[in-house]
């Protein structure tokens, strides 16, 4: 059974639905990031398990306890914020130890769980000063020390690096993954950085208007997306989400791109699980990486299929140069290696790993194959 379960979850302000029909499940130890843009209701489901928002429907349980009715004091669980909502006139231990202080705990218990946790956050150089006197990442460090002092059932994060420049995120981002392993405590993380969710969770629930769109591992999200909304969401850069058609192709079906200039462009698809969706319109999805320079592709792969195209950017990014073409109208981006030489307006060979393909249905934007 799940630790913590959301069941058919519904949460409506006035007239508007936030939250529609929410299904999920995380196991003990489980990493949930809830990602997708902003106002798609991941941060009000965040919200709703902490007891901040009462919900419309449905139910969420937390180690096989229904809390949807109980005070967030009640539920056991602990929550970091974006802001840090530190006590500026307090210090660290200060800090870290007020909730303990409320609920009784003896002093000599407090310095101890305090003296602990600086440790594990490696802070406790720190515990003598005020916020003013920290940067935002000892700040970020003071407040998640006061949520794991409390050593709760679930954690929750509500886009905590959010304030933080792009070195530290990557900094902090690698502590937060560093504590989960050691303390194995079940978390819940909002962000609404697909990176952050893609090397942070477990499991990933992908939210849009208020609708779950896909639940699933980090590998599945990425590589088996549900519909073309999670396609492009997840990946920096995005999914190559290009218009084309399955046309039958001696015995098997290929894909047919329209190209500026030239022969549309075919691109065989070795199995035969298109071969319904022959004569019709599709959306052809391929992530970057899968399209690469000749001696850069997947030597285990048996579907690379090479063609000839024109480049019309080319992006040098440091261990990667990001290539350019254009196929069915829209821009599509390869990934080669960073010492292809390869010039803005010349015609190359581009090499693609038909084994990443994916298909979406252009009217429902759902999945096909």
């Amino acid at each position: 059974m799940a630790f913590l379960e959301i069941s058919d979850l519904y949460k409506r302000f006035g007239a508007v639905d936030a939250l529609k029909g929410i299904n999920l499940a995380v196991e003990e130890g489980g990493f949930l990031v809830l990602v997708g843009p902003s106002g798609c209701g991941k941060s009000t489901l965040l919200n709703t398990i902490a007891g901040l928002e009462s919900i419309t429907s449905g139910e969420i349980r937390i180690n096989d306890r229904a809390v949807n009715n109980l005070h967030p004091s009640q539920r056991d669980i602990a929550m970091v914020f974006q802001s840090y909502a530190l006590y500026p006139n307090m210090t660290v231990a200060q800090n870290i130890a007020f909730g303990m202080e409320m609920r009784g705990v003896p002093r000599a218990e407090r310095e101890k769980a305090v003296a602990e946790v600086a440790k594990t956050l490696q802070i406790s150089h720190l515990l003598d000063r005020k916020p003013s006197q920290l940067s935002g990442g000892q700040r970020q460090r003071v407040a998640m020390g006061r949520a794991l002092v409390r050593n709760p059932q679930v954690f929750l994060f509500d886009e905590p690096l959010s304030n933080l420049d792009a070195k530290l995120r990557v900094d902090m981002r690698t502590e937060i993954k560093r504590l989960h392993q050691a303390m194995k405590t079940t978390i819940v993380y909002v962000t609404h950085d697909q990176i952050e969710a893609m090397t942070l969770a477990t499991q990933i629930a992908v939210l849009r208007d208020g609708v779950l769109q896909q639940f699933g591992t980090p590998h599945e999200i990425y590589n088996n997306p549900a519909n073309i909304f999670v396609a492009d969401f997840m990946g920096s850069p995005a999914m190559n989400l290009i218009p084309a058609r399955i046309e039958a192709n001696g015995g098997g079906v290929a894909v047919v791109m329209t190209r500026d200039g030239s022969e549309p462009l075919q691109l065989k698809v070795a199995d035969g699980k298109l071969s319904a969706h022959a004569g019709r319109d599709v959306i052809f999805g391929l992530r970057p990486e899968a399209i690469t320079d000749l001696s850069g592709a997947d030597r285990t792969s048996p579907r690379v299929v090479n063609a000839e195209c024109h480049v019309e950017v080319v992006e040098p990014a440091g261990a990667d140069t990001y290539v350019v073409t254009r196929l069915g109208g829209r821009e599509v981006i390869g990934r080669m290696r960073s010492d292809m030489h390869v010039a803005p307006h010349s015609t190359v060979p581009f090499a693609f790993n038909m084994d990443k393909a994916v298909f979406f249905d252009p009217e429902s934007e759902l999945r096909i194959a």
